[in-house]
């Protein structure tokens, strides 16, 4: 049986954000993750937007971390080497009934304490926004809401986290959770026991089925789908900025706002489901999406696009974001209704989390050797041409491009396949250095990216799985 002090469940971004967390102390740490990469279900599949909190509901624990974590990422993307950029939102209304709600909007946002959101009139936003319907009446400024690339975030998080000696179990599924004289002991797993002092239910979607294990789970998980359209880079109409609709009490609704890589992200709808593994995408949901931004940006082109994708965020029964830990049941903490604003906040309870286990008694000494700092894959269509000389002097295999749309490179696939927790899958490659995320969306470049995995591993090419177990990308040689 192996043995560790706390076990963390999920590997999204409130898992990952934790396990670094909890890195910066003198503690034996273990992530247990389902899939077979970091990043989860949610986490990997949402808008991609670092909110300010402006329109949490006031005084609630989501407000307070949502709130609290946005100006912690400009420190934490640096160390870490992740792309951010503030680009700032925009909120316009379009007719008389929608002008009348900015007031109690922006009083919201006050409520918040997110003082910087701003009135603007029609001529100020079309003049910062001209692809706007000149129909727009005025709206509200939020200039501290930023967009991310949430696959590297969440890798990033791990990475530093596993390099600060944190064991990840990928792969792995938890079956059950033991507990003794009132206290949790041990986390029962499809690949065999961890014994432990602590666990953490990070996890999500499911979170409500890990606390089925011990008894707390006094509320239920339904899924949440958001679908999407991903716009080619060279579409005909582009936004500068975070374009939101007048939000509703089930939906921030279907925005319009740019990538960190230069595409269009357009959506996501907002459907409730019973169905926990349904991330297809329908003819409904998509022109549903066509219909509503259209009011807004008029000339989006969704022929434009490269692909659509569906989320689904985990909507708690009864509501509202939860950190829990009990009386009867030492050991654990119950983290419960992670939605929109998960990626934003899971820096926010990660530290949250981890205050509340020193509180409770946990012995956690600070490191004296954390290594705050990672440094990411090069960036190769980003670097000057002198820059792109010298990686290839260092390492010819960046001369060698080969998904053509995003221009990834052999010596990027290798670094991603190599370095720590280094991808195992396509999707893995994909989503650590964009091979295979540009216009073809692998047609090209993903029969080479199959063969370097495999080369990389020692593996035959037919063991090379798209994501999961079970997905393997080819079936056999015909010569």
């Amino acid at each position: 049986m192996k043995k560790t002090d706390v076990v963390i469940i999920g590997a999204g971004a409130v898992g990952s954000a934790l396990a670094r967390e909890l890195s910066k102390y003198q503690l034996d740490v273990t992530v247990v993750e389902k899939n077979a990469d970091v990043g989860g279900d949610s986490s990997k599949s949402n808008s991609a937007i670092i909110h300010t909190g402006y329109d949490a509901k006031p005084g609630t624990l989501e407000s307070e971390l949502v709130v609290a974590a946005n100006p912690m990422y400009d420190e934490i993307c640096k160390d870490l080497d992740i792309p951010f950029k503030r680009i700032g939102a925009i909120l316009p209304a379009f007719n008389d009934e929608q002008m009348e709600q900015l007031p109690a909007i922006k009083h919201k946002a006050m409520q918040n304490r997110v003082y910087d959101v701003e009135y603007k009139t029609a001529a100020e936003l079309l003049e910062m926004e001209p692809e706007l319907n000149p129909e727009v009446k005025g709206g509200l400024f939020i200039p501290r809401e930023s967009i991310i690339d949430p696959f590297l975030f969440c890798i990033a998080l791990a990475e530093n986290a596993a390099d600060n000696g944190v064991h990840f179990e990928l792969a792995t599924k938890v079956i059950g959770i033991e507990q003794k004289d009132g206290a949790v002991t041990t986390v029962k797993t499809d690949k065999g026991d961890i014994e432990c002092k602590y666990i953490i239910n990070a996890a999500g979607l499911y979170c409500d089925e890990i606390a089925s294990f011990v008894g707390k789970n006094d509320y239920y998980v339904t899924p949440r789908k958001g679908q999407f359209y991903i716009l080619d880079k060279k579409t005909s109409c582009k936004v500068n900025y975070i374009v939101l609709p007048i939000p509703t009490k089930v939906t921030k609704g279907k925005l319009m706002c740019p990538t960190m890589h230069g595409n269009m992200l357009v959506g996501p709808t907002a459907e409730d489901m019973l169905d926990k593994e349904d991330k297809s995408t329908n003819t409904e949901g998509l022109e549903s999406i066509a219909a509503d931004v259209r009011k807004m940006i008029p000339r989006v082109n969704l022929r434009d696009s490269i692909t659509q994708y569906s989320g689904l965020r985990a909507q708690r029964n009864p509501e509202g974001l939860n950190i829990d830990m009990y009386d009867d049941l030492k050991g654990y903490v119950n983290i419960s209704g992670v939605r929109s604003t998960g990626l934003t906040n899971s820096v926010a309870v990660a530290k949250y989390v981890a205050d509340l286990l020193i509180e409770s008694g946990m012995k956690a000494e600070p490191k004296t050797d954390f290594i705050k700092t990672r440094k990411g894959t090069p960036h190769f269509a980003e670097l000057s041409a002198e820059e792109k000389a010298e990686l290839i002097a260092k390492d010819a295999r960046y001369g060698n491009v080969i998904c053509r749309c995003e221009t990834i490179t052999e010596g990027q696939i290798c670094d991603a396949i190599n370095r720590t927790l280094g991808a195992r899958t396509v999707d893995g490659v994909k989503r650590r250095v964009r091979a295979g995320m540009g216009r073809c969306q692998g047609g090209f470049c993903g029969p080479r990216v199959i063969e370097i995995i495999a080369r990389e591993l020692g593996i035959s090419p037919d063991e090379v799985c798209k994501n999961n177990e079970g997905s393997e990308m080819l079936t056999g040689f015909v010569r």
